[in-house]
């Protein structure tokens, strides 16, 4: 399938051809004859601006200016039609383009003429030994191993054409016909991009082996063209024009096998292939003069480098051939005067003493040797390195071409030629490979180098012959000032070592984003040697294997280098940046220096470790000793945390925990410290400020402030980053602590206890608190500094102050249960009377006092509702809250007694780590537990304080008072149990589900001791007879249902076990008379002798007390004649009990009401209530006395 490029080119021949097709043509300024044959391929490079131009001015279009028009266009962007012509059109698209070319702009060539003027960047100094001419260079290009001593006048497009020259001619003499039929040509043409491209159409392919070859061949000059024309700029386009034409291609076919044919020896080298072609190409086979004449002039340098500077040679030889070359220099005589006899005659000489120098057998006796192998090899190997960058893509330079292979094979019948064996051909190829990597950047390029040097370092049956013949081949450079010899091998070798030091003393500016090519060009430096210094001075290649001496030095040479570059590198730059971002240039610098820590630490140490297992200790020594000149001043005058100190301190810190982990890499790889001369020290200084934290006394021992090998024990004098910033982090925690409370105390001040919404039900002030408590947590693990445990301890300790703090402030405002409880009143005896009385006692109350009575009044069921939801709230905070601050303590960096020794083992520390996280973990129990429990405690508290006061204040007047007053039959249970029901409803909307059950619980617990107290100290109004037991077993039972709420509500297990004792009382009361006073009496004996059946102040069945309310409740005459003998107790009629339903005079408590007082689901008694029973056991003991007697 074409590409894109291949269709537009299609088409642009097209439109050219059709247009040209009726328009006067001329191929040169010297040609009057229009013409209408033009190719394919010319109508590539002509002009479209210019044949339209002429069109319309109706001249003639000139081919060649034409051409050099289109060229001149190419050097140039395309200029929009504007009148200030300072808009352009770029010829592609940017966003796809990608990255401009990678390869050095073009040199800048000097136009060539025949004084010799030099067109080679090089000096090359010519000086006289015995009258021989011998050329050195004083300077040579990094990247070039032999010295350019081709003569003046050279350029490295006339090496191309004289490369293609030389490999045409040594492909004819070996027998192979390349040269094209003439009905192919058309064919071939109109694939110039397609072969150009080395993508030929594989089913067009001649059978034919000279027909593949000359395919071949033809790829190959359209490479070399293409890459003279790439090349070329506009001042020195008139010489390049022609460059290896296809009309000049095969006028050179055709010369060449004419002189093959008339040739006798096999043998062909460089003098009779330049010699040859002068004597059979005219200015006639050419289109251009110039090109003729700069053809000319390059054979006639050839000639000269070859012969004229022969070591051997005679003095009158010397000055026949000058005088030859001078000839063919002249343009005048050579090209318009000579006829072609004379041009023989000039040419024959140096035939000759070509004749008789390739006669002279080689030095050294290899086979097909000649005594150009050695005096030319300069100019062989250069015409060979052009050769060899042909099979690179001119499209895509650092790929082969697809005929690569095939080319190579036709290249190396060069070698006899140019003097090439295996060995240098593999030195060579090695070295091409490496430059075009260097232009492209193209990694496989350079796999395949260092393929081509292991081929070289792995001959070891070298034949002798060859080798002393590559030793032979000296190459002399200068550096340093002083000049060194190198053989072909050792230059090579050498270029590749410079190149690769220059690149390696700062990879982490060439090799940040190609790891690959780090790693290669490791491999390479490895193989070609080391560039060292010499004892007198100079430098020399040394080898190495990599675990030698040498390569640890080298190594280590280039890591510190390398960092130390670029530390420069950003250095330079943090005071602008610092400026920019408004930060300090120590943090900015040192975050810097984090990523070059980690690119070390993550990209080149895994590599340098192959070589050098100390490159991550280098490494962090170097960095660390370069950050610690500039940190040491700024620690030495910190004294608070300041911004500048929030800034520095954990940017620095980070820093020295990535360097001691790029440190310690060494030892985690090797399982112990490996030995190294350097001691990584972190940033220290001297300082004399002490301090004693007042959260803690634990302290560390000085064997656990002990860190990495080589530093030193911290002590009085010496603090690191975690030693300095420590104090100042506990003074920040005590600020803090002060500031917390405050807040803390603030919310609570202005909450009204209203929840939040319908969903969130918990008080606004508890979610400030954490808010405040989340906040300071944040900034204390946000300051990003070393810590250990007792700053842990320092922030736990505020927390839980500012926690209990709240916590204590919620119960401080709840009232004494005691207040809840109405009068208990006087103990009476049933009496019904006939006559009633007039007037009737009342029962003496004081009133509660009004801040008391606020306060009751104050705390509603919403809000205490709103206050168990705060603490739920609370107590589930603090799992996330502890969840937290674990996390972050995680990501803490350990402080500097956290640190490892030389001397201490892993072992030894995975036990030190297991010790410290326990002591953390018992330090986070004891915190969060202890306000857990507060919470916890609190709860309750504020359960069994709701449930007492929805009972015995709220329903006091519809529930507590009303309860079987006057009879039982008249004021049942179920006439009240809708108060019930609405109220726990309401509780229900507002609770949260975690705490609804204790709140209810408690509510229950509270109406059964509402109804145990109605049944025991419900006063004159209330008489119970035999008849109303049933009833009220049915009305507990009722009351029981309620809360069971056929299993929705509480389970009944619990519910009966909270009953158990309402129901023991019902039973007192349904026994005789006299089975419940002879009980009386029997408690009476065990108050006598000291043997009272309460235990611990609770209230129980056989309790005298207990009895005693029974009788007095007992609608009975024969318990109202005991009480009346025994207690002189007054009647029930005689007391006014309407008095009960003011809850404002429900403040004084008789003493048999005591047992109720503090009493929760027990009944217990306290002590000061138990004196106020002394008259009490005093009548009973009386009454039993007198029972006996």
């Amino acid at each position: 399938m074409e590409s894109l490029l291949q269709r537009y080119r299609r088409d642009r021949r097209k439109l050219l051809d059709f247009i040209l097709s009726s328009a006067p043509i001329r191929q040169g300024p010297t040609s009057s004859a229009p013409t209408s044959n033009i190719s394919d391929g010319d109508l590539d490079v002509l002009s479209a601006d210019y044949v339209l131009d002429c069109l319309n001015s109706g001249g003639v279009v000139d081919i060649s200016k034409a051409t050099k028009r289109y060229y001149e266009e190419l050097a140039r962007p395309v200029l929009i039609h504007s009148q200030l012509g300072n808009t352009y059109f770029l010829s592609s698209d940017t966003e796809l383009s990608g990255s401009p070319p990678r390869r050095l702009p073009p040199q800048i060539y000097v136009n060539q003429s025949t004084n010799h003027t030099s067109s080679s960047s090089e000096n090359i100094a010519i000086s006289r030994d015995d009258n021989v001419h011998k050329r050195t260079a004083t300077t040579s290009p990094p990247l070039k191993p032999v010295e350019n001593q081709v003569v003046e006048g050279l350029s490295d497009d006339d090496l191309r054409e004289s490369a293609y020259e030389i490999m045409l001619a040594s492909i004819i003499f070996s027998g192979v016909q390349v040269y094209a039929v003439q009905d192919r040509k058309k064919e071939k043409n109109s694939k110039f991009r397609s072969g150009f491209k080395g993508k030929t159409d594989k089913a067009n392919l001649q059978s034919q082996s000279s027909g593949r070859h000359s395919e071949l061949m033809d790829t190959f000059r359209v490479q070399m063209q293409c890459m003279s024309a790439i090349n070329c700029i506009p001042q020195s386009l008139d010489n390049l024009v022609q460059c290896i034409s296809e009309a000049m291609d095969l006028c050179m076919r055709q010369k060449l096998m004419q002189f093959a044919t008339r040739k006798l020896c096999d043998q062909i080298d460089i003098p009779q292939i330049s010699l040859g072609l002068l004597n059979s190409i005219f200015k006639s086979d050419f289109a251009h003069e110039k090109s003729f004449i700069q053809w000319k002039n390059r054979q006639a340098n050839i000639l000269e480098e070859v012969l004229y500077f022969f070591v051997n040679l005679k003095t009158a030889e010397r000055l026949t051939i000058k005088s030859s070359l001078a000839k063919i220099r002249n343009t005048k005589e050579w090209d318009f005067i000579m006829p072609p006899s004379e041009r023989a005659e000039v040419l024959l000489p140096m035939k000759e003493i070509a004749s008789k120098l390739a006669s002279v057998p080689g030095r050294f006796g290899i086979h097909d040797e000649t005594c150009y192998w050695t005096t030319g090899y300069h100019l062989n190997i250069r015409i060979y390195e052009n050769l060899l960058f042909g099979l690179f893509d001119v499209l895509d330079e650092g790929q082969l071409i697809e005929e690569a292979d095939e080319i190579l094979m036709l290249i190396k019948m060069t070698w006899s030629s140019l003097g090439i064996t295996q060995s240098i051909h593999n030195v060579l190829h090695g070295w091409v490979l490496f430059q075009q990597f260097v232009v492209t950047d193209e990694a496989t390029l350079l796999d395949y180098a260092i393929l081509e040097v292991h081929q070289v370092l792995s001959i070891k049956n070298i034949d002798e012959k060859e080798e002393q013949y590559m030793n032979s081949l000296v190459c002399s450079r200068v550096v340093n000032g002083k000049e060194i010899k190198l053989s072909l091998v050792e230059a090579v070798f050498f270029s590749m070592s410079i190149w690769c030091d220059n690149k390696l003393l700062d990879y982490h500016l060439h090799f940040s984003k190609k790891l690959d090519n780090f790693k290669t060009v490791m491999n390479l430096a490895i193989a070609v040697g080391f560039v060292t210094s010499s004892e007198g001075g100079g430098i020399k290649l040394t080898k190495t294997n990599g675990a030698d001496e040498v390569a640890a030095k080298k190594l280590e040479t280039y890591i510190k280098k390398s960092i130390e570059a670029a530390f420069s590198r950003v250095a330079a730059t943090i005071d602008l940046e610092s400026k920019l971002e408004r930060t300090h240039p120590l943090a900015l610098l040192a975050n810097e220096l984090r990523l070059i820590a980690n690119r070390e630490l993550t990209v080149f140490c895994p590599i340098l470790c192959h070589w050098c297992p100390e490159a991550g200790m280098i490494s962090a020594v170097q960095l660390n000793q370069l950050y610690g000149e500039r940190l040491k001043p700024f620690l030495k005058e910190v004294t608070c945390l300041s911004e500048d100190v929030k800034l520095v301190l954990p940017a620095a810190d980070m820093l020295d925990h990535e360097l001691t982990h790029l440190y310690s890499s060494v030892c985690k790889d090797h399982g112990s410290v490996h030995r190294f001369d350097q001691a990584f020290e972190h940033y220290e200084l001297n300082c004399s400020r002490s301090y004693s934290c007042p959260w803690t006394t634990i302290w560390k021992t000085p064997h656990d402030c002990a860190f990495l090998p080589g530093s030193k024990t911290l002590g009085g004098t010496s603090a690191m980053i975690g030693e300095i910033s420590r104090p100042i982090i506990l003074d920040w925690v005590i600020a803090q602590h002060g500031r917390i409370l405050e807040w803390t105390g603030r919310a609570y001040d202005l909450e009204d206890w209203e929840p939040l919404s319908s969903q969130q039900r918990q008080a606004i002030s508890v979610v400030e608190v954490f808010r405040i408590v989340e906040e300071t947590v944040d900034q204390f693990f946000g300051l990003n500094l070393p810590m250990d445990i007792t700053h842990l301890q320092a922030l736990l300790s505020i927390i839980f102050h500012s926690l209990d703090t709240y916590l204590q402030k919620v119960i401080s405002e709840l009232v004494d249960k005691s207040y809840l409880f109405p009068p208990a009143p006087s103990l009476t005896r049933y009496k019904e009377m006939v006559i009633p009385i007039t007037k009737k006692k009342l029962v003496e109350s004081t009133p509660l006092d009004e801040k008391m009575n606020h306060k009751l009044n104050e705390l509603t069921i919403s809000k205490l509702c709103v206050r168990l939801n705060t603490l739920q709230y609370l107590r589930k905070q603090m799992g996330t809250l502890e969840d937290g601050i674990r996390k972050s303590w995680v990501l803490v960096r350990p402080s500097a007694n956290q640190r490892w020794t030389n001397e201490e083992s892993l072992e030894n520390l995975e036990a030190s780590s297991m010790m410290s996280s326990e002591s953390i973990d018992e330090l986070f129990a004891t915190t969060f537990n202890i306000i857990r429990d507060t919470a916890t405690n609190a709860i309750n508290k504020i359960c069994d304080f709701t449930g007492t006061k929805v009972v015995f204040w709220d329903l006091r007047d519809s529930f507590l008072f009303r309860l079987y007053r006057g009879n039982v039959e008249d004021a049942r249970l179920d006439r009240f149990l809708p108060h019930f029901d609405s109220v726990l409803d309401r509780i229900c909307d507002l609770i949260d589900d975690a705490v609804r059950d204790p709140v209810v619980l408690s509510i229950c617990q509270a109406a059964l001791e509402a109804f145990v107290w109605v049944l025991l100290d419900g006063g004159p109004s209330r008489a119970f007879s035999d008849s109303d037991i049933p009833m009220m077993e049915d009305d507990l039972n009722m009351l029981k249902d309620l809360f069971v709420a056929d299993g929705e509500g509480l389970p009944r297990s619990l519910v009966q076990k909270k009953a158990d004792f309402a129901e023991q009382i019902l039973r007192l009361f349904a026994l005789q008379t006299g089975t419940v006073i002879q009980m009386l009496m029997t408690a009476s004996e065990h108050i006598s002798t000291g043997l009272d059946s309460r235990k611990h102040g609770r209230l129980c069945l056989g309790d005298a007390q207990t009895l005693v309310r029974v009788l007095c409740h007992k609608k009975d005459r024969e318990a109202s004649k005991f009480l009346k003998r025994q207690y002189q107790l007054p009647m029930s009629s005689e007391y006014e009990d309407g008095t009960w339903k003011d809850k404002e005079n429900s403040s004084l408590r008789n003493p048999l009401i005591s047992d109720l007082i503090k009493r929760s689901a027990s009944f217990h008694w306290t002590e000061k209530g138990q004196s106020s029973f002394q008259s009490l056991k005093k009548k009973l003991q009386e009454a039993t006395s007198e029972i006996r007697w």
